[in-house]
C-alpha cells in the first residue's frame, strides 16, 4: 500500500529544482501511506512530475521501487495497492517474452500495458489499485481508479497545473493551490456524512468514479474529460439479474465457498506479517475462517471492546477466535483513549467525514498495526448479501405501509412523535421482561422517530432516501448552497425491479466507496496498515448479483447463504445474533465530557461568522439535545466534523467559498 501523487505543468514552465521541491513536498505529506521508501521521477519539458511514497509489501527490495518505467521507456507508473493475480500475469507475459528484474506487481502491471494495451491490462487485474500512468509517446497521462473504489484517487486543475493525489492534503500542499470550499459539496456532506464522488470538499478537485479511467492531455489545459468506465456495477447488476444462478442451493454455497477461498488464498500472498480485523460478526468471521482453513499457523486476529455494553462486540470476537483458533488479539478501550482520537479525525480524514465509527475504526487499525502490516477485513458483505437491516426492514415497512393513503400515513407519524425519542426508550427499558427478542433494540427511541420520518414517503426510493439522509434539507443549513446530482438522485438503480435490490445496488454505489472504504482506508493508512477486503473482489460482486435474493434475505433476515457457507465453520449459536454496527456513544459524550469541545465549535457568533450554517438551526439542535428531550447525535456530529476540519485546515479562515 502507498501514497501517490504528481502534476502536469502545462501553462508554467519550471525547472526541474522547482519541480522537484514542490513535488516532493507533495509527496512528504502523505508519507504515513509509505514510510518506508519514497520516490520521484521528473520530465521538466514535459512538465511531468510523478511522486510516490511506499509501504512495502511484495518484493521488499529496491527492484519495487516507484515511480517505475516500463522496460520499453515509453511509461511511467506511480501505483498504489495490490494487483493479486500478478504472478499469473506474469507467467502469461513471460511466454511472450517479457523479462523481469524483480518480483513486484508494478513491474508486471507495466509490462501487461506495454503487451495489451492500458484498457485491456486493467481488465485483466485483479485487486484493489489506484494508478498514475504516464505516456511519454503520446504525451498523456492515465489516472485509473479499481472497481469499487478501495483506494483513492482525487484529481484537478490548480492554474495551469493538473494534479493528483492518493489524499486531499497533498494537493492542497501544492503552491499554486488555491482552495475555495464547495458549498453544494457540503451540503450533500451534512446529508450522508460524507462527500460522494465525484464531488469534493474543494471547488475544481473531483475523486475519480471507482471503475473509471481518466486521460489528461497538455491540449486540454483546464478541461475535466469524462471518466470512461472499464467495469461498471451497474451493469453488472443488471447482468446478474438477468442471468440468475440457476443451480440449487447446495451448488450456489459450493460455488460461494470455493470462490471465496480463492481469493482469500490470493489475498494472503505477503512478505510481511498479515492478520485479520475480527468483530465476531458475519463478514469478518467468514473471512477469518476461511484464512484459519488455509494456514498451517493460526491466524493474527484483532478487536477491540468498550466497557459500554450496547457497544461492545469484543465478547463476540473472543467467541469465535476461540473456536477457530485464531492467535487473538484484543484491547478493551476507555471512553477517555476513544475520546483522544478525536483531535486526529481531521488530520486523518482531510475532508470533512462523520461515520463517527471512524473512532473504533482508527482503534482497530491502531492496535493491529502493533503486530502486523497487512489486514484483512470483512467489509462488503452487508450490500453484497443484504446485511444491513434497512434492507428487510424499510422494504417490510413500504410493502405494508405503501398502500395505505397518505393522510393516514402522516397521522401515525404524527402520534409516534409525540413522545420524544429518550420517552420511547424508557418505555421499552419498562417493557424489557416481556418484549420477544425483535424487539429488544439499540435506543428505539431513534429508530422509531425513524419510521415516523419514513412513513410520509410516496415511494420506495423515497424511503430509501429518507433513511440513509441525516439532515434531511440541508440547503436550508447550509447557506447559498444547493444539492447536486448524485448517483442516489439518478436513475442508476431503477433497472432493478426489487426495492431491497435497489438499496444494495445505491449502497454499492455511494455508500460503500464513499463511507466504508474511505473510513478503512485513511483509518489503516494513518498508522501506515495495508487493509485488503475479500469481498470486494470483483468476481464475487459478480457472482453475488448473479444470486436470487432468496439466497440473501430470507425469513426477515439478511446474508442467508453466507450464514450457511460460515456454519460450517462455526456452531448456530456464534452466527446468530443481532446486527450491531461499530458505533460509539457519541450521544453521551456530546453532553457530557466533549461538550466543551463541542460548545466552542458550535459557539454562535463564530458559525454567523464563518458564514456556511444557519446558526440558530445548529443552535437550536444544540440546544435540545443538551437538554435529553431530542438525540441529535448524527446531526450535530456532521457539523462538528466539519468546524474541527475547517480549524485544522484553513487557518486563516479565508476559504469560506
Amino acid at each position: 500500500m502507498c501514497g501517490i501523487t504528481g502534476f502536469i505543468n502545462i501553462l508554467i514552465e519550471k525547472n526541474d529544482e522547482q519541480i522537484k521541491k514542490e513535488l516532493l513536498y507533495m509527496t512528504q505529506i502523505i508519507a504515513h501511506r509509505g514510510p518506508d521508501d519514497s520516490g520521484y521521477w521528473l520530465d521538466a519539458g514535459a512538465g511531468v512530475a510523478l511522486g510516490h511514497r511506499r509501504l512495502s509489501i511484495i518484493d521488499l527490495s529496491e527492484a519495487g521501487h516507484q515511480p517505475m518505467v516500463s522496460a520499453s521507456g515509453r511509461y511511467v507508473i506511480t501505483y498504489n495497492g495490490e494487483i493479486y493475480n500478478f504472478l499469473e500475469l506474469r507467467r502469461d507475459l513471460e511466454k511472450k517474452g517479457h523479462k523481469f528484474r524483480g518480483r513486484s506487481d508494478t513491474e508486471v502491471m507495466l509490462a501487461a500495458v506495454e503487451e495489451w494495451g492500458l484498457e485491456q491490462a486493467v481488465k485483466r487485474f485483479v485487486g484493489m489499485f489506484a494508478f498514475a500512468l504516464w505516456d511519454a509517446q503520446e504525451k498523456k497521462i492515465h489516472l485509473v481508479r479499481d472497481r469499487l473504489g478501495e483506494k483513492p484517487l482525487y484529481y484537478g486543475w490548480a492554474g495551469g497545473s493538473f494534479l493528483f493525489a492518493s489524499e486531499l492534503k497533498a494537493i492542497r500542499a501544492f503552491p499554486g493551490f488555491t482552495p475555495r470550499i464547495d458549498r453544494n459539496a457540503l451540503a450533500l456532506f451534512l446529508r450522508y456524512c460524507y462527500i460522494p464522488a465525484p464531488y469534493t470538499i474543494y471547488e475544481g478537485i473531483r475523486k475519480l468514479t471507482p471503475g473509471c479511467m481518466l486521460t489528461v492531455s497538455p491540449r486540454q489545459a483546464g478541461e475535466y474529460p469524462d471518466p470512461v468506465p472499464y467495469w461498471s456495477a451497474v451493469e453488472t447488476a443488471a447482468r446478474g439479474r438477468q442471468d440468475c444462478f440457476s443451480g440449487t442451493e447446495e451448488e450456489a454455497l459450493w460455488e460461494l465457498e470455493h470462490l471465496l477461498k480463492n481469493v482469500v488464498r490470493g489475498q494472503m500472498v505477503s512478505d510481511v506479517p498479515l492478520g485479520a480485523f475480527l468483530s465476531g460478526g458475519i463478514d469478518s468471521s467468514t473471512v477469518v475462517a476461511l484464512m484459519q482453513s488455509q494456514s498451517e499457523k493460526p491466524v493474527k486476529t484483532f478487536t477491540i471492546g468498550f466497557y459500554e455494553e450496547a457497544y461492545d462486540e469484543a465478547q463476540h470476537a473472543r467467541a469465535v477466535a476461540g473456536h477457530l483458533g485464531t492467535e487473538h488479539t484484543e484491547l478493551y478501550v476507555t471512553p477517555d483513549e476513544a475520546m483522544k482520537v478525536v483531535p486526529l479525525l481531521p488530520t486523518l480524514y482531510d475532508e470533512p467525514f462523520a461515520d463517527s465509527s471512524q473512532v473504533p475504526t482508527f482503534l482497530v487499525a491502531d492496535l493491529t498495526r502493533r503486530k502486523v502490516t497487512v489486514s484483512l477485513s470483512g467489509d462488503g458483505g452487508d450490500e453484497l448479501f443484504g446485511g444491513y437491516n434497512r434492507y428487510f426492514w424499510a422494504t417490510g415497512i413500504w410493502n405494508r405501509a405503501g398502500g395505505i393513503p397518505w393522510a393516514l400515513r402522516m397521522l401515525a407519524a404524527s402520534s409516534l412523535k409525540l413522545l420524544p425519542p429518550v420517552g420511547w426508550d424508557l418505555v421499552f427499558k419498562a417493557l424489557g421482561p416481556v418484549l420477544p427478542a425483535a424487539f429488544k433494540q439499540r435506543l428505539p427511541g431513534d429508530k422509531i422517530h425513524k419510521l415516523a420520518e419514513i412513513l410520509p414517503a410516496r415511494s420506495s426510493m423515497e424511503v430509501y432516501r429518507e433513511l440513509v439522509s441525516t439532515w434531511k434539507n440541508p440547503s436550508s443549513i447550509v447557506l447559498g448552497a444547493y444539492e447536486p446530482a448524485t448517483a442516489l438522485t439518478s436513475s442508476a438503480a431503477h433497472g432493478q425491479d426489487d426495492f431491497a435490490c435497489r438499496m444494495m445496488l445505491l449502497d454499492l454505489l455511494t455508500y460503500l466507496p464513499d463511507d466504508i472504504l474511505v473510513k478503512v482506508d485513511r483509518a489503516c493508512m494513518g498508522v501506515s496498515l495495508e487493509s485488503r477486503v475479500p469481498f470486494l473482489d470483483h468476481r464475487v460482486v459478480e457472482f453475488a448479483w448473479k444470486l436470487p435474493l432468496g439466497m440473501k434475505i430470507r425469513g426477515g433476515k439478511g446474508k442467508w447463504l453466507l450464514k450457511r457457507l460460515l456454519n460450517k465453520y462455526l456452531p448456530e449459536e456464534l452466527i446468530e445474533r443481532p446486527k450491531m454496527g461499530f458505533g460509539i456513544p457519541i450521544d453521551r459524550w456530546l453532553r457530557g465530557p466533549l461538550r466543551e469541545w463541542a460548545e466552542s465549535l458550535l459557539n454562535g457568533e463564530r458559525l454567523r461568522r464563518e458564514g456556511f450554517f444557519d446558526a440558530g438551526l445548529v443552535r437550536k439542535k444544540w440546544q435540545e439535545h443538551l437538554s435529553g428531550r431530542r438525540n441529535w447525535q448524527y446531526h450535530l456530529w456532521n457539523v462538528l466534523m466539519f468546524e474541527a476540519w475547517y480549524d485544522r485546515w484553513v487557518p486563516n479562515k479565508g476559504d469560506n467559498g
